[in-house]
């Protein structure tokens, strides 16, 4: 039966095998003909809430960096080295990000995605709670910022593992048809941590005076996250595992083999293709979101409230972006798909950047660009099906967070060391990976095919 159904599928005239993504979705999705049902809403809402509640507890660190460094520091420590101090706790998640995620992703495909998606959320919620809670300096010393070292690296670990961990378990509930959809809305939805984290700050800022801050509302944002985190976790409890690894599990297919080691001897070409397209991701992300508005305000003297604002309105268009990209995968193909989003943003980078300062448009082309950076759910779209199911968890995070911790890291040193002879460097680095983003779409062919099997002779 399964032959006959096999036989089926790659027949020519097979409407299935029309789909722009027919053969990928027949080794990532379900059935192709099936839509999206209850099940699959409930599924997608509840990862995607999640996704949001953690990367804003990961993110929410650094917009109450100043805050945290006054009171986790000697008051008598020089102002650059406080500084230097906080960023370097602020790094550690994500240094802790590769180890975290390999632990997590070998143990989602040895006994299940569902109960490691849980961990994740769960290794997230109580650090930033205890953040919240954290004695400073003043109380118990030189334990506050090393206790405040030991929470930020169990947050590092928990987001190495929650990002492909949410990838992978929504690719293997969602139906063929509706795979890029899927992962664009939950993509969509991790980014939207950034903005709530962005919106909390403003809030925050504007209702109380700097003194209350320092005193305890700086605490509010951590506590609220810590509890929504918990409640998150409470709520996964109602997702059941995905029908993917429960067929592999009764086929008995999980390898007695580690993971990682399959992945290393097996997968090479995999990993290449999802780090590559993890060094466009992080450039788009930590570029043009993260770095662009103090850049604004440096460079070109734009206040900071109009920065801020036009940072805000691009990360709702990035959040948009991510759910538009992974739509029109579904209706024309991976290939076409890359060329037009990637390509895109290359263009709309020159033309933000290159018409600075601008401000009557400001807020226009950034909302441009950041739409077109919306297409970094194509990331995860090539991504979950470029591995196998029994070793998919593990393949992905390791080349997802090894690549980002690489590039995301070195990123902003580049771009701030070009900008010294180039003030363009950030419209030239985005251009170029816009570029190379495109041309992995269009000429890489596993990009829109995925992993398929070896044909025994």
């Amino acid at each position: 039966m399964a032959l006959a159904l096999s036989d089926l599928l790659n027949r020519k005239d097979n409407p299935m095998s029309k789909h722009p993504n027919a053969q990928a979705h027949q080794v990532a999705g379900g059935a192709h003909h099936r839509p999206l049902n209850r099940e699959d809403y409930k599924t997608l809402s509840l990862s995607a809430l999640g996704g949001t509640l953690e990367f804003y507890d990961f993110v929410v660190f650094v917009f109450f960096q100043n805050v945290i460094g006054a009171l986790f520091f000697p008051a008598d420590m020089p102002e650059w080295m406080r500084q230097l101090q906080t960023l370097g706790i602020f790094a550690a998640g994500y240094l802790a990000r590769p180890l975290g995620g390999i632990i997590i992703a070998h143990y989602g495909d040895k006994i299940g995605r569902k109960k490691m998606f849980t961990l994740s959320i769960f290794l997230m919620a109580v650090p930033t709670l205890v953040i919240g809670l954290l004695p400073t300096y003043v109380s118990i010393g030189i334990a506050a910022p090393l206790l405040l070292l030991l929470m930020r690296v169990l947050q590092g670990a928990a987001i190495g593992g929650e990002m492909p961990g949410a990838w992978v378990f929504v690719a293997e509930h969602s139906p063929a048809k509706n795979y890029g959809l899927a992962i664009g809305t939950l993509t969509s939805g991790i980014t939207g941590g950034i903005f709530l984290g962005s919106i909390f700050g403003v809030w925050l800022n504007s209702t109380y005076t700097q003194a209350e801050i320092h005193d305890w509302a700086w605490r509010m944002p951590f506590i609220v996250g810590g509890v929504l985190g918990l409640v998150s976790v409470y709520l996964r409890k109602f997702l059941h595992e995905t029908p993917l690894f429960q067929d592999m599990q009764k086929r008995k297919a999980a390898d007695v083999e580690m993971p990682i080691k399959t992945i290393w001897r097996e997968h090479k070409q995999a990993c290449w293709l999802v780090a590559l397209m993890t060094w466009v991701l992080s450039t788009a992300v930590v570029v043009v979101v993260l770095m662009t508005p103090s850049y604004l305000q440096k460079v070109f003297h734009i206040a900071p409230a109009a920065a801020m604002t036009a940072n805000a309105v691009a990360t709702v268009t990035l959040t948009i972006g991510c759910v538009f990209w992974g739509w029109l995968n579904d209706k024309i193909g991976t290939k076409w798909t890359m060329v037009l989003g990637w390509g895109g943003m290359t263009a709309s980078a020159y033309f933000f950047y290159l018409n600075l300062p601008g401000e009557d448009t400001l807020v226009l082309r950034y909302a441009l660009v950041g739409f077109f950076v919306g297409s970094i759910s194509l990331l995860p779209i090539v991504g979950v099906r470029a591995f196998p199911v029994a070793v998919r968890f593990t393949g992905l995070s390791f080349a997802y967070n090894m690549a980002y911790a690489v590039f995301g890291g070195l990123t902003p040193v580049l771009v701030s060391v070009w900008q010294q002879v180039d003030m363009m460097a950030p419209a030239h680095y985005v251009a170029a990976m816009g570029v190379l983003g495109a041309s992995i779409g269009f000429f890489w062919p596993m990009a829109s095919r995925g992993w398929q099997p070896k044909v025994r002779k």
